[in-house]
């Protein structure tokens, strides 16, 4: 029988209770299995308030990832918890199969139409990123066989991307240590370097008749914070129209004013053919993510098919879900927080300027609304890396002084990225920048 743990102030021994009852039964998502078995969970958090964090022992930290690049309104907004509660009082759940429907998520989808770039105007639901893109990847595939050309069904990805764990999601992404945990990837997913030349050359070798889609993150978010390199959007959008492939954006990340507009695309003057959804929808207040497909491909949908649409998750349409995304989105336009991110992004790029020109190991500094990433290097002039990478006790020594972010060390990278929510203001962004110092300063008096 499970052990009942005291829910008023902690004590030690309830501390150590849940430790115990984490190490035993809790298999933490994207996590080290021994580490966690040595050391327990390395926080237990209890509250959140704006940019920060409480944990059971009551330290405080700066969410500077805003957890999973996820809560863009920040922590502790007592109305989305208002808004659950009267939905749920009224109607929790119910199915959006059959043609079933209900008010929520008819006006989120309407509303998701009003907000998204060009002929972007028919949501499907799902429960988050992965599923997005699952069901992307699936919903091009059916298209095409509709379209009378099965043979089109290849998935072309770039290099260092990444696009979530679900089983297609993870075929899909370009960073080999993601693949390499499974042998059970799907087929016809392949990677291209991010040049237009490259995707050319993929198309020439494999066919334009046999490629479903191109799909791309506008900025590379768990790869690092990459940026593309210039117009490169717009050629691939080219080359996709010429080769008659549909262009899928995935704006899991970048979504729902991340970048310092509503959505990655709009940076790069392109409108994709599919768009997924995820994170910010909700700002990570209820699992929700959503596709979004032009009207061509709506309408070809409505033409063409006979019978069922055989693709849905039992949440899809969850009316929690999508009244929470609702309140959600108002909060975003009501407070100016695609304005604050770009301009509170300005204000962090120019922190980590300040930092690159201090420390002789940082290279490339690089950012775009409140996404940003630092690069971590022995030799500016050479770019050459440090043998082990210094990214991971950077992070430990942010941890030790109340900042929360991400080391990146895939594939020879050595990065610091950071996302903190959009309604950080400019003396938070000032605490986070001191903190990076001070514990860029601490992890390189350890190099030896």
């Amino acid at each position: 029988m499970a052990e009942v743990i005291n829910k008023a102030a902690p004590t030690k021994r309830d501390y150590e209770t849940l430790v115990e009852l984490d190490k035993k039964h809790f298999l933490h998502p994207t996590s080290p299995i021994k580490q966690q078995q040595e050391d327990g969970p390395a926080f237990i958090f209890t509250e959140g308030n704006g940019i920060y964090l409480k944990d059971i022992h009551g330290q405080e930290l700066i969410d500077g990832l805003s957890s999973l690049w996820n809560v863009n309104i920040g922590h502790g907004r007592k109305e989305l918890g208002q808004v659950a509660a009267e939905q749920m009082s009224k109607l929790a759940f119910s199915s959006t199969f059959a043609t079933f429907s209900h008010e929520p998520a008819i006006e989120l989808a309407a509303k998701i139409a009003e907000i998204t770039p060009g002929d972007l105007n028919t949501v499907f639901f799902t429960s988050g990123g992965s599923e997005s893109n699952d069901t992307a990847f699936k919903l091009v595939r059916h298209y095409w066989k509709l379209k009378g050309q099965p043979e089109k069904k290849k998935i072309v990805s770039r290099r260092k991307s990444y696009h979530g764990v679900a089983m297609g999601a993870t075929s899909a992404t370009g960073l080999q240590p993601f693949r390499d945990f499974t042998t059970s990837l799907a087929p016809d997913f392949y990677y291209v370097e991010s040049t237009p030349e490259s995707f050319r050359a993929f198309i020439e070798a494999e066919g334009a008749e046999t490629i479903a889609a191109y799909i791309s993150e506008p900025i590379q978010g768990t790869g690092g914070v990459i940026m593309p390199p210039k117009d490169y959007f717009k050629e691939i959008k080219s080359i996709c129209e010429e080769n008659n492939i549909l262009f899928i954006a995935d704006e899991v990340i970048t979504g729902f004013g991340r970048t310092g507009t509503y959505f990655g695309v709009e940076q790069f003057g392109i409108v994709p053919d599919i768009m997924s959804v995820a994170k910010g929808i909700t700002s990570g207040y209820a699992a929700l993510g959503g596709v979004i497909i032009s009207e061509k491909i709506h309408q070809d949908l409505i033409d063409l098919s006979d019978g069922l649409f055989m693709h849905g998750y039992t949440y899809s349409g969850h009316p929690t879900a999508c009244a929470v995304a609702l309140k959600n989105i108002e909060i975003i336009e009501n407070e100016g927080l695609i304005d604050n991110s770009k301009a509170m992004g300005e204000k962090m790029l120019e922190g980590f300027k300040r930092i690159q020109d201090k420390h002789e190991i940082v290279g490339e500094v690089r950012g775009l609304g409140l996404m940003g990433a630092i690069e971590i290097v022995e030799d500016k002039e050479t770019g050459e890396r440090f043998a082990e990478p210094l990214a991971p006790s950077i992070v430990a020594e942010s941890l030790k002084r109340g900042l929360i972010h991400r080391g990146v060390i895939y594939e020879g990278a050595d990065t610091l990225i950071f996302a903190p929510p959009l309604n950080i203001n400019e003396e938070e962004v000032e605490k986070m920048i001191q903190i990076i110092d001070e514990a860029i300063t601490a992890a390189k008096s350890n190099v030896k």
